[in-house]
């Protein structure tokens, strides 16, 4: 199952307290996280990598960031 956060337009910290809230609620899986600012996608990468999750892919996709976590059982 891939949950999807749409964070773009959203000013720091919303983008990093949905994606805390999300990894907090499926705990173990998939999560791509959308987000329009490098300063976003920085804070969310080490949000998820304190909480235990792996950034799997980071991809520039036009004036955005498509971030993949995951994190096993």
């Amino acid at each position: 199952m891939n949950n999807i956060i749409d964070a773009k337009g959203l000013s720091c910290p919303q983008p990093v307290i949905l994606t805390l809230n999300a990894i907090k609620k499926i705990k173990t899986g998939e999560l791509t996280v959308l987000v329009d600012t490098q300063t976003s996608k920085e804070n969310v990468n080490r949000a998820a990598k304190s909480k235990g999750w792996n950034v799997e892919k980071v991809e520039s996709v036009n004036d955005s960031y498509k971030i993949v976590l995951r994190k096993g059982n």
